[in-house]
């Protein structure tokens, strides 16, 4: 069974992911806010592609994204790739808000919904798309890495916690750098910026080779490697 739920399909790296999947036989279930991005990926090739109009925050996404699962017969791969993320050095309460109701809250109930279908089917895979800034908090964007950390360690506990029920559910915590994607169109600069196409590529080889923790690329795994290695005393005086 090739099956697989993207959460977050319209644009970015979901797109991107889907039109990989879609090309290598996966039917797939895409899910995101807007509608008519969803049609155009469907219009790629309608017998293997269900859509679903799905806000990561209501309440009502749960109930939805089990409707597409039944729809699909089932599936054995939950792709999440929804999130949001600003620079906010001026600690604007909105953004903060926003960024924790749609990286915290809605990643938990979805990613809870995939386990738990999981936990009653024989298993599957679930792969994040989180990113390297949950490795380190980072001042220009302090609700984005923590929401990021969050995921890190909510995947980690989930994996945990499947190992201890005995289930067969495999996780994969993605970690990009920066891309370009919609959500860096901000006007601000970002280094060793990487194109979403690469990215994808290499997320999908990830989720193939049922990678744990995978950092993309090989600069940024060098990088978070050793800014992990920095002491705070000295982390919390840089200017990033």
């Amino acid at each position: 069974m090739k099956r697989a739920i993207i959460i977050g399909a319209s644009s970015g790296m979901g797109l991107e992911i889907s039109k990989l999947l879609l090309a290598d036989g996966w039917h797939i279930g895409a899910a995101a806010r807007r509608r008519d991005r969803l049609e155009q990926l469907k219009a790629i090739d309608p017998s293997k592609v269900d859509i679903e109009m799905i806000d990561v925050t209501s309440d009502d996404a749960p109930l939805k994204t089990k409707g597409l699962i039944d729809r699909m017969g089932g599936i054995n791969l939950f792709v999440y790739v929804s999130g949001i993320g600003h620079q906010n050095r001026k600690l604007d309460i909105h953004v903060e808000r926003d960024t924790l109701k749609t990286n915290a809250l809605g990643f938990t109930q979805m990613i809870d919904t995939a386990f738990n279908y999981m936990a009653n089917n024989c298993g599957g895979q679930i792969a994040v798309i989180s990113s390297i800034a949950g490795t380190k908090g980072l001042g220009a964007a302090p609700s984005y890495s923590a929401t990021k950390a969050f995921q890190n360690k909510y995947i980690q506990s989930l994996e945990q916690l499947a190992n201890m029920r005995h289930l067969h559910i495999h996780f994969t915590d993605i970690r990009p750098g920066f891309v370009d994607t919609d959500l860096l169109n901000d006007g601000n600069r970002y280094p060793l910026l990487m194109k979403k196409e690469k990215v994808a590529k290499e997320i999908v080889n990830a989720i193939y080779d049922k990678k744990h923790v995978w950092v993309i690329d090989w600069r940024w795994r060098v990088i978070t490697f050793f800014w992990q290695l920095i002491p705070n005393i000295v982390w919390r005086r840089m200017n990033i």
